[in-house]
């Protein structure tokens, strides 16, 4: 499977998702589930950060463009690239320990074997919330904003652009696989978006049928 292809897969739908956010669910609440990704999006780039020795200049959560500014990693660009990448693997190492720590392995994570299952392993998935226990409400509250969670920003890509070229040049069954959870978490964060987006819309015609 070629990285670079899934990789931009990520990238474009995480930041649809910032935008559905931004611009259609414009409220204070959502702003709040925004900042709860962000914050694991900045986090994850923080920790890499330390652990490839790239001193932290600022850290900013609570803004319109969270975000970290660091010197250069003490690994040159085997730090910088695993720094940009950091929000992926920290996003779905937050959304496993979530998972099975606090959920007990409530979610079953499908098989991904290539693009062919990322439809029908995305379905499987949707199928298993339940929105009769409280643990599915809590998965829906943190799916609500993966997209911030694990999408890298254009700043990202800039910083190791040579790096989502080589990518392109790449192909792991393995990473592309566990990319393809990446870009089947977003999704669902896209369809919860476009859900609340359709229900407010319904709403506000009703209240001008109503008046």
């Amino acid at each position: 499977m070629n990285l670079g292809l899934v990789v931009l897969s990520i990238t474009a739908l995480g930041y649809f998702s910032n935008f559905l956010n931004w611009r259609y669910l414009n409220y204070r609440i959502t702003h709040l589930l925004y900042y709860v990704g962000a914050f694991i999006h900045e986090t994850s780039h923080a920790a890499f950060c330390v652990l490839t020795g790239a001193k932290i200049r600022e850290f900013k959560v609570f803004s319109r463009e969270p975000h970290v500014t660091h010197e250069k990693s003490k690994l040159l660009f085997v730090g910088e690239a695993l720094i940009s990448f950091a929000p992926i693997a920290g996003g779905l190492f937050f959304l496993y320990a979530m998972n099975a720590f606090v959920l007990g392995d409530f979610f079953i994570v499908p098989q991904f074997s290539g693009l062919g299952s990322l439809a029908a392993s995305t379905l499987t998935l949707v199928g298993e919330i339940n929105l009769a226990t409280w643990q599915s409400w809590v998965m829906i509250f943190l799916f609500f904003n993966v997209g911030a969670m694990i999408g890298p920003s254009i700043q990202d890509l800039k910083n190791i652009w040579l790096v989502i070229i080589a990518l392109f040049f790449i192909n792991s069954d393995f990473l592309g696989n566990l990319a393809l959870v990446a870009v089947s978490l977003i999704i669902i964060n896209i369809i919860l978006q476009l859900v609340v987006v359709a229900a407010v819309g319904i709403l506000r015609a009703l209240g001008r049928v109503v008046q």
